[in-house]
């Protein structure tokens, strides 16, 4: 079945499947993906939208952590650094790669030391689209004309942009198009677990409740991964199932009215010994971030706080000419990093490694703890071989060489070359093909669907059959796309997580694409159990 065959429509909750799946994020759609791609029947619940917290919440970046060197993270950093360019070929329309610079600050780390850390960060891992580092005279260099002139040396090196909500809805997507049901605004209220099975209950948001068989189960939870095994799955003798603690670090950002030029990006390093970036952001932004704060209590409040906007001001001040503060920042947001506990004292020094808990007592239960979104691929191929060698039913993994949705661009452009060109190619062909799109609605769309664009233009020959235009370069025939498509269903899965045209409207506009939503709202269509 191919991806452009799915529909996002509610689906019926299916009473028996092989694996439950709970957890909406990168890491909870990546193992449905995976799992359905090896023909499990597969069962994935959301209790909000998709990528409604930590995944559409991170710096939005496909990098190997050239930070973690310092903490001797070797491991993770070669297996971020060998998944870079996997990705990157996989869905060139959300992904592309991105050049970093690093001023140097004698008074941070050594020139050598630097030089030492890009040289493992060029050679741990085989690079063929990403080019090298090199030093950089910030002086002579349009790179260095927005910082500070003490600043007179750095360097350049290489890693990769991701637009992360639309990557958990490409996995959600393929992970439908192979088999799994994905039902989104649905609780798993309880998980009761005997010797053979999981009996679930899932609460989907009409209220209704519905039991599921389950042969294993997946806690991919994120942030609530542990509470979920202390309150709502048990063991047979009803005690609760958690065995690790994890330790919730809220990652805040800033985006300021854009502070450069040029397509490059910045690696700030601070006194405190952690570093800040600042990346060109949808076209008229820079993005700032990120902190590292300890949270206690519920992480769906992670709010940026007073004290991490003066921080990342300062910080990000310290090399731009152009002074940032407060006054500048026009949207913030935070996400909450669900680390495993190590005991490490400081915040920044927890690993960023996942670790797959496998648990035979009884009947299956994998949990996954820790991660990062660069990694998500490879954990989701470990996870659906755990689950498989648990069942009693090893299967062949198959993500590394496949496309995700709209990520394959072969049918306009022909044999694929390189990432970063194959998508101008891409652009180039879709405005050959609709030259009636306006340029700047063409590269977006491109952008977000890919290859899939054809199914948001549909049969449309001109403008005006894309219907109305509820906000400026927004039309009904992508909103109904995203709803019948993508498990869209409020103004914000549209303006903050499908896309980021929620920060180009104003409130008004914003108004009028929420009540659109609202007033041709697809799940009360929902398909009767």
């Amino acid at each position: 079945m191919s991806a452009s065959s799915a529909s996002a429509r509610p689906a019926a909750v299916p009473t028996q499947v092989d694996v439950l799946v709970v957890g909406g994020g990168i890491n909870g759609a990546g193992i449905a993906r995976d799992l359905a791609g090896r023909g499990w029947r597969v069962l994935l619940v959301e209790q909000d939208d998709l990528a409604a917290h930590t995944s559409s919440s991170s710096t939005k970046l496909i990098h190997g952590g050239l930070r973690y060197l310092e903490y001797k993270e070797f491991s993770l950093v070669r297996k971020a650094l060998q998944e870079r360019e996997v990705l990157l070929k996989s869905a060139p329309h959300i992904m592309w790669p991105l050049r970093f610079v690093m001023p140097h600050d004698p008074a941070m780390r050594p020139a050598w030391l630097i030089r030492l850390g890009l040289f493992l960060y060029d050679h741990l891992a085989r690079r063929e689209v990403l080019p090298g580092s090199n030093g950089v005279n910030l002086r002579t260099d349009p790179v260095g004309a927005p910082l500070h002139e003490r600043y007179t040396q750095g360097f350049v090196y290489s890693d990769g942009w991701v637009d992360d909500a639309r990557l958990v809805v490409l996995n959600a997507l393929d992970a439908q198009a192979r088999g799994a049901t994905l039902l989104t605004r649905t609780r798993c209220t309880a998980a009761q677990r005997s010797a053979t099975g999981w009996t679930a209950t899932v609460q989907t948001a009409d209220g209704t409740s519905h039991t599921v068989e389950a042969h294993a189960l997946v806690n991919a939870a994120g942030p609530w991964a542990e509470s979920f095994l202390r309150g709502t799955a048990r063991a047979a003798g009803q005690e609760a199932l958690a065995t690790k603690h994890l330790r919730l670090v809220k990652g805040s950002h800033i985006v300021v009215p854009k502070c450069f030029e040029h397509d490059h990006a910045y690696i700030f390093q601070n006194p405190d010994k952690r570093i800040i970036f600042a990346i060109p952001y949808e076209q008229d932004f820079t993005l700032i971030g990120t902190t590292d704060q300890e949270l206690h209590g519920d992480p769906r409040g992670a709010r940026i706080d007073a004290d991490e906007v003066a921080y990342l001001c300062e910080q990000a001040s310290r090399y731009f000419t152009r002074p940032i503060t407060p006054a500048d920042v026009v949207w913030t947001y935070a996400g909450v990093r669900p680390l495993l506990d190590d005991a490490a004292g400081d915040p920044s020094a927890v690993t960023r490694d996942y670790l797959l808990e496998c648990n035979t007592e009884a009947a299956p239960l994998l949990s996954v703890w820790g991660g990062k979104i660069t990694t998500f691929r490879k954990l989701a191929e470990d996870a659906a071989a755990d689950v498989g060698r648990m069942l009693g039913d090893a299967r062949q993994p198959w993500t590394e060489h496949a496309s995700l949705p709209g990520g394959d661009l072969s049918a306009w452009i022909g044999q694929p070359q390189r990432p970063d060109t194959d998508f101008e190619r891409f652009v180039t062909a879709l405005r050959t093909r609709h030259a009636w799109l306006p340029a700047e609605l063409a590269r977006r769309l491109a952008r977000a669907y890919g290859s899939r664009v054809a199914q948001v233009l549909a049969q449309a020959q001109q403008l005006s059959d894309l219907g109305e235009e509820i906000a400026p370069g927004l039309f009904e025939a992508e909103l109904r796309y995203l709803q019948r498509e993508e498990w869209a269903v409020s103004g914000d899965d549209v303006l903050w997580r499908r896309s980021k045209l929620g920060l180009h409207y104003t409130e008004a506009q914003r108004q009028c694409v929420a009540a659109w939503m609202e007033t041709h709202d697809v799940t009360n269509k929902r398909t009767p159990a």
